[in-house]
């Protein structure tokens, strides 16, 4: 079983929760390092996300399955949000705890908290469309800001010319997109201008006239993509492209590309970077 562990803010967690208007008070599960608690929901799950690094809830992520593993290492407090195949949203405050009294948990339907698709009446099709693109965006713009936040870095892809440094810092793998966590790094004296940060699949043709063949990436958006980059200053962003995996034979290249300038960067990402995104 392949399972993924997710962590989230939870300044996140907190802004999703107002989000469905809710006021309750959330219960507490408990967990430690020396065994699994186990929670049992009434639908399968779709997502489970952690406040902090200290707690991991893992589930199958091929297979959605109704039930998920919850461990935890000593330190602070945090939050469990679980999110149903049917938008079934449930949430709880999770601790750390020595002696454990319950390992399993079956958690009813009435104990929702909300659900993820708000309500929406009788409107036309256009403004379902609208409130869905909205909705889309929000998350998108609320995710890559926890992504530039967070440390988490998936291995050293850096290239450096002429005091212009590009990195690759994070892949992250949520829902059906990938996110591209970059940093652009400006250590020279002279302001870079952005002409263009592209992502493209390079893939090798095979035969006696062997060349280059190119697809471009288009995001599908991009968080804090900068024209300008000053002399000293560091910019974070993040690109968000629909998920894709590569075959051995294919690489994903970022090009970085001045304006007016010659100080062009191109990064190579490898098929077993972009194949196991974090």
């Amino acid at each position: 079983m392949k399972t993924i562990i997710f962590t989230i803010s939870f300044v996140l967690v907190s802004t999703l929760l107002k989000a469905q208007n809710q006021t309750q008070i959330l219960d507490t599960i408990y967990a430690n390092n020396h065994k699994n608690v186990a929670l049992f929901f009434p639908n399968p799950i779709r997502q489970g996300i952690t406040g902090s690094e200290n707690f991991a809830f893992t589930y199958n992520r091929e297979k959605e399955q109704y039930f998920g593993l919850l461990q935890a290492t000593p330190g602070n407090e945090s939050n469990l949000l679980i999110i149903n195949n049917n938008g079934s949203i449930f949430s709880y405050i999770i601790r750390y705890k020595e002696v454990l009294e319950k390992l399993n948990y079956f958690i009813p339907d009435s104990t929702s908290i909300g659900n993820e698709k708000p309500f929406i009446g009788a409107v036309d099709d256009e403004n379902k469309h609208i409130d869905s693109f909205d909705f889309k965006i929000n998350y998108y713009e609320r995710f890559c800001s926890y992504l530039v936040k967070r440390r988490q870095r998936i291995g050293k892809l850096k290239k450096r010319h002429d005091g212009i440094i590009l990195k690759i810092e994070n892949i992250v793998f949520d829902k059906e997109e990938l996110y591209f966590v970059m940093t652009i790094e400006n250590k020279s004296s002279l302001d870079y201008d952005v002409n263009f940060l592209n992502l493209t699949i390079q893939t090798r043709k095979k035969g006696k006239k062997k060349s280059l063949q190119s697809l471009y990436l288009e995001p599908v958006f991009t968080y804090n993509l900068p024209s300008k980059i000053k002399e000293n200053q560091t910019v974070k962003l993040v690109y968000v492209v629909p998920k894709f995996s590569i075959s051995d034979e294919r690489l994903v290249l970022l090009e970085l590309n001045e304006k007016n300038g010659e100080r062009n960067l191109k990064l190579k990402i490898s098929d077993k970077t972009i194949n196991n995104p974090n």
